[in-house]
């Protein structure tokens, strides 16, 4: 299922919520709509949070089935709201912005090659993943420049050939290049996605759906 819409009429609606199989974290206050839209073409139930008292939860947190990672700024309060099922962690470094920085699904994470030793081994404690340091497409911040879930990887337009037969083989599903939101490249900004459907920036051409329908292959 997919659907398109705004947050608080921002169509990068990537940076204001994150998902996994099971929920979504959602900032407030958000329209009821947008509420309503995320929760049935996700099929998840919805969380309200903040990170560190900022609105910003897409770009602030990664999650697969798992667990979750946090920027380090985040406080108990926000985190408790989450299922107790879940590992959490939390990024040490000064690059902490998570959903920015890291892309996971449940097979393996891609994180900024900038980060440290201790937080590629925390990751592979919260995550359960394989987990590379790498950029795509030249950019160092992974997960706003691509969607990955457990069917397909979206990325960057100038994800090389060989960029994408790589991570293809890292994440386990097909990898395509893809935009968002009238051609933004930030694909992880502009849409919010499992495998069971996706929320999409409402500047979105027919033309950009398709391609994320195909890419994620949400029939």
């Amino acid at each position: 299922m997919l659907r398109l819409g705004h947050v608080n009429g921002n169509p990068h609606v990537g940076v204001y919520c994150a998902a996994n199989e099971d929920i979504a974290l959602v900032s407030e206050p958000v329209e009821q709509k947008s509420i309503d839209d995320i929760r049935e073409v996700l099929d998840v139930e919805v969380i309200f949070t903040t990170v560190a008292g900022s609105t910003v939860v897409g770009s602030l947190v990664a999650m697969n089935s798992n667990g979750a990672v946090f920027s380090n700024l985040a406080e108990g309060h926000e985190v408790d709201r989450l299922p107790q099922s879940l590992n959490i962690g939390y990024l040490p470094d000064r690059i902490n912005a998570a959903g920015n920085n890291i892309l996971v699904n449940d097979k393996a994470a891609c994180v900024h090659p900038a980060a440290s030793k201790g937080t590629v081994r925390m990751l592979e404690d919260v995550l359960d993943v394989e987990v590379q340091k790498r950029s795509i497409a030249g950019i160092d911040t992974v997960g706003s420049v691509c969607i990955v879930t457990s069917k397909g990887l979206l990325c960057h337009p100038k994800t090389g050939e060989d960029e994408l037969k790589a991570l293809s083989e890292l994440f386990g599903v097909p990898a395509a290049i893809a935009t968002l939101n009238y051609g933004t490249p930030y694909l992880g900004a502009c849409a919010v996605a499992n495998s069971k459907g996706a929320y999409v920036g409402g500047r979105s051409t027919p033309i950009e759906v398709g391609r994320l329908e195909d890419g994620l292959l949400l029939y």
